[in-house]
């Protein structure tokens, strides 16, 4: 599942600065999506995907860290924003993660996540359960409780918005 730029311009939308941190940036598909004016750090597990990143233009002023999600180098409550993009499906432990985003964040800071996690219902929840093993291997989990897990690192959520029937959402 892949999600398109309307959702990623949403999702950018909700951006307050100017520190923000992409947590796993990937090829950097939103560093367009930044107004100017804002700092983006962003940081990702894989050295490969941060040099494809660092080939997007940008308005933002962008700096790029190849770095564990569940481990970041950064000093506590320095962020305004914090953003992620179909990541947290992928980190080994999530609420490690998001306990490190909620670190940095400011005591007024938002976090925003795009994110795909397990429906619910009789049928979807259960084949994407069955699923999973298979689709894990080559990639990212497709039935984490991702709601469940930002409540569990300590997060507020405010307002959770769906953009397809139950499993991928704006938070």
């Amino acid at each position: 599942l892949m999600v398109m730029g309307s959702s990623r311009r949403r999702l950018i939308s909700l951006v307050r600065g100017p520190r923000v941190l992409e947590v796993g940036v990937g090829t950097g598909q939103n560093l367009p999506l930044y107004a100017p004016g804002i700092l983006v750090d962003g940081i990702d597990l894989s050295g490969r995907m941060i040099a494809r990143a660092r080939r997007r233009n940008a308005a933002a002023s962008v700096t790029l860290y190849e770095m564990d999600a569940q481990d970041m180098a950064f000093p506590d409550a320095i962020f305004d924003t914090v953003v992620s993009t179909c990541v947290f499906c992928s980190v080994p432990d999530p609420v490690r993660g998001l306990r490190e985003v909620r670190r940095m964040l400011r005591p007024d800071g938002r976090a925003v996540f795009l994110e795909h996690m397990r429906p619910h219902g009789r049928f979807l929840g259960p084949l994407f359960d069955r699923l999973d093993p298979v689709v894990s291997r080559r990639g990212p989990h497709i039935n984490r409780p991702t709601l469940d897990n930002i409540a569990a690192a300590g997060l507020r959520i405010e307002h959770v918005e769906d953009l397809t029937p139950s499993f991928v959402k704006i938070i």
